[in-house]
């Protein structure tokens, strides 16, 4: 007969199984990425031309274009050098619209999107085509579409992030 003060010692079974719903304490965060072992996509940075290239005055009113290419240009190095505190690398998008649509395409590392309306609508359809969990980051200083872009998950960063 046992000892009604000693308790009945049962011996564990051995290993017991981790748990792994979200809720487990054990559960270690880890990407999507690297549970697939597909590599990690970089941060991608969406830049709202239209609102970049107008916020400095330097003439760009005479030639939109021009404002665009040379914006595109002070671009190119982004995905090797990142931006406003986003490590390289990065995939960097340029979206045009109105009479800058026309601008070539460039150098390597900048991709141009051409709005065939609203440079702010192709941003938003951008932004919520990304599979997730990507961190996705749009340069614009316009409040409307800063309000969309975050809705969605996007972070922000205004005009002045962009290198002059």
């Amino acid at each position: 007969m046992s000892d009604p003060l000693t308790p009945a010692f049962r011996e564990p079974a051995f290993p017991e199984a981790v748990p792994t719903s979200p809720e487990s304490p054990f559960q270690v965060a880890t990407s999507q990425a690297a549970v697939s072992g597909e590599p990690e996509s970089p941060p991608l940075i969406v830049v709202d031309g239209a609102n970049v290239v107008g916020s400095v005055p330097d003439g760009w009113w005479r030639d939109r274009a021009g404002a665009a290419v040379r914006l595109r240009d002070r671009l190119a190095a982004l995905p090797a050098t990142g931006l406003g505190g986003i490590p390289a690398p990065v995939e960097v998008i340029l979206v045009v619209e109105g009479k800058a649509r026309d601008i070539p395409q460039g150098p390597p590392g900048v991709r141009i999107e051409r709005a065939s309306g609203s440079g702010d609508d192709k941003i938003i359809e951008l932004v919520r085509g990304e599979p997730r969990p990507r961190r996705i980051v749009v340069v614009t200083a316009d409040r409307g579409l800063r309000d969309r872009a975050v809705a969605l998950g996007a972070e922000i960063l205004g005009p002045s992030a962009v290198p002059r």
